[in-house]
């Protein structure tokens, strides 16, 4: 499968029009950069970040991070975003970093797998999967616009959630991740 010429999910789609216009945009594990492109197209800045850049490397006027942000440091400690995506992705510590992450008035948008989706095949491992409501939790500061759990029938298992940032006070990033 060539994954440079996948469609955004759904989910992006129908959300990416609450990212604040010309706001930077974060897409975490951007993989080949569907939803990077998405927000590229709609007018935004995009930092597109991963551990491999190869599907990235043509995004010439956008920022690539190549960072293993499981066993390195935030590379994006300082900075704030107007929209932040998240597909197909889990790694709960950089949970409180998205929410610290993401400045007044935007917008966080993820999706991924959940409990229940290892019947379907990967990913399996619980330590890749979100437990009932557990995205809620991870942003429970936040305006929630819209949340589903459930299983895409005979596919996968999956959460999402939408939020905004409707604080006056940005939250801080844990010391941990500083």
């Amino acid at each position: 499968m060539n994954h440079s010429l996948s469609a955004p999910e759904p989910w992006v789609v129908r959300f990416a029009p609450l990212v604040p216009a010309g706001a930077p945009v974060l897409d975490l594990a951007c993989g080949a950069g569907r939803h990077a492109r998405l927000f590229r197209a709609r007018g935004h800045p995009v930092t597109a970040l991963d551990r491999d850049i190869s599907g990235v490397r043509d995004l010439a006027d956008s920022e690539v991070i190549e960072a293993d942000v499981e066993s390195g440091p935030w590379p994006l400690s300082e900075r704030s975003f107007g929209g932040i995506v998240v597909a197909n992705y889990l790694h709960r510590p950089l949970l409180p970093v998205l929410a610290a992450s993401l400045a007044q008035g935007g917008v966080l948008i993820y999706r991924t797998f959940a409990v229940g989706n290892e019947r379907f095949g990967r990913p399996r491992n619980p330590d890749f999967l979100l437990r009932p409501g557990e995205l809620l939790d991870a942003f429970r500061t936040f305006t929630v616009v819209a949340y589903e759990h459930g299983e895409v029938p005979g596919r996968a298992v999956i959460q999402q959630i939408c939020v905004v940032n409707e604080t006056a006070i940005p939250p801080r990033l844990p010391a941990s991740v500083q």
